[in-house]
């Protein structure tokens, strides 16, 4: 890959080698000086979703009854994780075990 000129660098991208300095003076100074454009997670792995450790469950289903229990979450706007854990906090609460 050949790399670009200055002046190239401006023509392609729209950006000045004084931003490009200005940039790289921020950035050896650990500031970056943007919005993030997503979720900020810090540390390993992913945050506790519901304040505790969580431990995965799962079970097997005949392919048509996945594609079904699929079309039930989209309907709701759920993912299939969302729509299993709902069925299931509804039956503890209805039990009196939650």
């Amino acid at each position: 890959m050949k790399a670009l000129s200055a002046q190239q660098v401006e023509e392609r991208f729209g950006i000045t080698p004084e931003q490009l300095e200005q940039w790289e003076k921020y950035v050896s100074q650990g500031i970056l000086p943007s919005e993030p454009r997503g979720p900020v997670i810090t540390g390993p792995g992913r945050p506790m979703k519901f304040g505790e450790e969580m431990r995965q469950v799962g079970f097997k289903e005949p392919k048509s009854r996945v594609a079904l229990i699929d079309a039930r979450a989209a309907q709701l706007g759920l993912k299939r994780s969302d729509y299993l854990r709902g069925l299931v906090d509804r039956d503890l609460a209805s039990s009196g075990l939650v």
